[in-house]
């Protein structure tokens, strides 16, 4: 099954209900687990998380279809980020993917045939898309100045903006918006999330508050690639012979 599917379930209307992942209530046992596990355990990696941002993400072989995403980020360092993609906020939500975010010096490092995995971020910056839910402008305007100076490579392994109730198929790759077409964020969209966070994103808000945001000299072509070849990328699964890297008792 590919991430392509030729013919996926039809995408629900904005505010339609969410699919249900199928399965049980959760067990008492498995409840009790949970809580005598948050005594005991650390959860180091998780807790590294410390920024929720919002923004959206278009489908990479498909740029018609977009979904607002929640990302939930932890550091390496101050030049690779990885981020855990949800498709809400809310404590139901969906766990859709992972974006690994790295500067534009590490960007420039990776091999041409990699590049062309990953998406620019200036643009979503700039035009007030990516924002840290909640947190003052002020507060964020460094950290948005850095990060319209990196690429993320972005994996979506559940689809449910086509109504799937559990992660079917292949992975999919997502791209960033852009300022062309077909690659605009849809405006219906940001105005759902606009309103749902008390975020401004018009002209007279972040796009304004971000104007004289420093802008990076140059994004590399390789990046955004369907921008310059007009073509995404999607992702089959094949069967293949299994491969050996070292011998069997």
């Amino acid at each position: 099954m590919s991430s392509s599917d030729q013919k996926p379930a039809a995408a629900p209307a904005s505010g339609a209900a969410e699919p249900s992942p199928p399965g049980r209530p959760t067990a008492v046992y498995s409840q009790v687990l949970d809580m005598g596990a948050q005594m005991v355990q650390a959860l180091k990696p998780v807790r590294q998380m410390k920024l929720h941002a919002c923004s959206f993400a278009l489908y990479a072989h498909d740029l018609r279809r977009q979904m607002e995403v929640h990302h939930f980020l932890s550091r390496l360092n101050q030049d690779v980020v990885q981020c855990a993609v949800y498709d809400s906020d809310k404590p139901s939500a969906r766990l859709i993917g992972v974006e690994y975010i790295v500067s534009d010096t590490i960007f420039e490092g990776l091999p041409p045939e990699e590049q062309r995995l990953w998406h620019s971020h200036a643009y979503e910056v700039k035009a007030g898309l990516w924002t840290a839910v909640g947190v003052p402008e002020a507060l964020q305007s460094s950290e948005m100045a850095s990060l319209a100076r990196t690429y993320g490579k972005f994996w979506c392994t559940w689809q449910v903006d086509r109504g799937d109730a559990l992660p079917l198929g292949a992975p999919a790759l997502m791209v960033s918006p852009q300022a062309a077409e077909p690659g605009r964020a849809r405006g219906d969209l940001v105005r759902g999330r606009d309103e749902r966070y008390g975020v401004d994103s018009s002209a007279g808000g972040l796009k304004a508050a971000r104007v004289e945001m420093e802008e990076p000299e140059w994004i590399n072509p390789n990046a955004d690639y369907w921008r310059l070849h007009g073509k995404g990328f999607a992702v089959d699964v094949v069967p293949a012979e299994m491969k050996r890297h070292a011998p069997f008792p």
